[in-house]
């Protein structure tokens, strides 16, 4: 999935509350979470459509349920991402010290 639809569903509070929730206790089904916040269900689905959509969460139909849970893969994708910004941007850092050390 694309970093910018993951970026874009964790832009909303709710959708990163709903990832917590999944990655502590899933299967949930759109009811079960619909109790826990203050938003319908209707409201849940579709915060839950742009998750899904993201790739940050499956779907699994079991009889009328449909059951939602988080996808670890793409969290992790995004660890690494955000891990490697932080290593270039030290790198940078420790450059630009060593350059400001250098004129002294």
């Amino acid at each position: 999935m694309s970093a910018e639809l993951i970026f874009n569903a964790l832009g909303d509070p709710l959708r990163r509350k709903l990832m917590e929730t999944l990655a502590e206790n899933s299967p949930r089904t759109a009811t079960q979470l619909a109790e826990i916040y203050p938003i319908t269900r209707q409201g849940i689905l579709k915060h839950l459509n742009v998750l899904q959509n993201s790739g940050l969460v499956t779907v699994q139909q079991q009889g009328r349920e449909k059951r939602y849970n988080i996808t670890p893969k793409p969290l992790g994708e995004l660890e690494q991402w955000v891990h490697n910004i932080g290593e270039k941007s030290e790198q940078r850092l420790l450059r630009l010290k060593e350059m400001l050390e250098n004129k002294e």
